[in-house]
């Protein structure tokens, strides 16, 4: 379909083509000296000691919790509400994912609802930064101190944003972005992993290279999860634009909710002394109030040449892979999390959105709700 407005677009210019060809004509395409230097301005940014750059978000998830040591017997809470790389990841490592549900406002962990999950098995806590948005840190990190549990991020979608107590990616024992094609910003696919714990960071850049110690010499079971010097290249120019690219979101993101104001959707809010980076702008649709369906609207968007996508549409607990191994129903376990799911709409806020293109997704989500067919 020819859209009138997309829901992402990558945000490449010039220089990240130059940059990429000019390691081309390097000859060094595989893993070398720029992707130590993407990993030194990557740490810069987040302030941790270490970063260990990897083939993919999911990637960085999975050799992050392999470091810190999480395996068979632990239990690794997790929301239930996010992409299924989160609990995934925690599977193959051979633990148990637990699910807690969100926060309705932020869509991100509800403290309460961790509380309840812990047990003896316990070992780690999960807190996503959903769609840019980070979760509450502070309280998440009293719990897990209170009870002896490692406390990790899943940061996939939140490069920039910031709490009060400093920017997500070093507020816990290690952090895990994604540099996918519609991140905040990307390197095609890529990963990274952040940390303070020198232990930590140098048994995830063994797991990242077969565990070899030196070359031909494997100390454990590591497979190929390296970042190439052309995606290095790639990061180490978009970068330098995350800051500009963020408040590009927040400026589309601000406008959308002028333009919305008043219309019966639940528009995104941000908590007190955070800084959200709208990797989605994300409305809710409630029946009862919008007199239309989430997906009745997104149909209208549609026909209206305005790409929307729901991220999620079920939550984790709900997938068939996790009824089959005998999880409850999110009705049972996360309502909020169900809720979500059923309500959620992401409508376009990316940088290369032009104000008179934002203009154009409110007159039209207006319209829609409004009756127009």
């Amino acid at each position: 379909m020819d859209w009138a407005v997309r829901i992402c677009e990558p945000y490449i210019g010039v220089e990240e083509i130059e940059a990429v060809v000019r390691v081309l004509r390097s000859g060094w395409l595989a893993h070398g000296p720029l992707v130590e230097e993407f990993e030194e301005e990557f740490a810069k940014l987040v302030g941790t000691r270490y970063a260990v750059a990897v083939t993919s978000g999911t990637a960085a998830l999975e050799l992050m919790l392999r470091a810190a040591g999480i395996g068979e017997g632990d239990e690794v809470i997790v929301p239930a509400f996010t992409f299924i790389a989160t609990a995934n990841t925690v599977l193959a490592v051979g633990a148990r994912p637990v699910f807690a549900d969100i926060e309705l406002e932020y869509y991100t962990l509800d403290p309460e609802s961790v509380l309840e999950r812990i047990t003896p098995r316990t070992k780690a806590i999960i807190a996503v930064h959903l769609y840019g948005h980070p979760a509450d840190m502070k309280t998440l990190r009293e719990i897990a101190e209170d009870h002896n549990l490692l406390l990790f991020e899943d940061a996939a979608q939140a490069h920039g944003a910031e709490t009060p107590e400093g920017p997500v990616g070093g507020l816990g024992y290690a952090a895990a972005f994604s540099f996918y094609a519609t991140k905040n910003i990307t390197t095609g696919e890529g990963g990274m992993i952040t940390t303070n714990v020198e232990e930590v960071a140098e048994k995830a850049r063994l797991l990242r290279n077969h565990c070899q110690a030196e070359k031909y010499l494997h100390v454990c079971l590591g497979l190929n999860y390296r970042m190439t010097s052309i995606q290095a290249a790639l990061g180490l120019v978009q970068l330098r634009r995350l800051r500009r690219l963020n408040e590009a979101r927040r400026r589309n993101a601000e406008l959308l909710s002028k333009l919305l104001a008043g219309t019966p959707l639940i528009l995104p809010r941000e908590r007190p002394g955070y800084r959200h980076v709208y990797h989605q702008y994300v409305v809710r649709v409630d029946p009862e109030k919008t007199g239309i369906t989430r997906d009745e609207l997104a149909e209208r968007l549609r026909r209206r040449g305005i790409q929307t996508a729901v991220h999620y549409p079920r939550p984790i607990p709900d997938q068939p892979l996790y009824r089959s191994l005998g999880y409850p129903s999110s009705s049972r376990i996360a309502p909020n999390s169900l809720k979500a799911s059923r309500q959620v709409l992401s409508l376009p806020v990316h940088p290369r959105l032009r104000r008179r293109d934002v203009e154009l997704v409110a007159a039209e989500v207006k319209r829609a709700l409004s009756g127009e067919v």
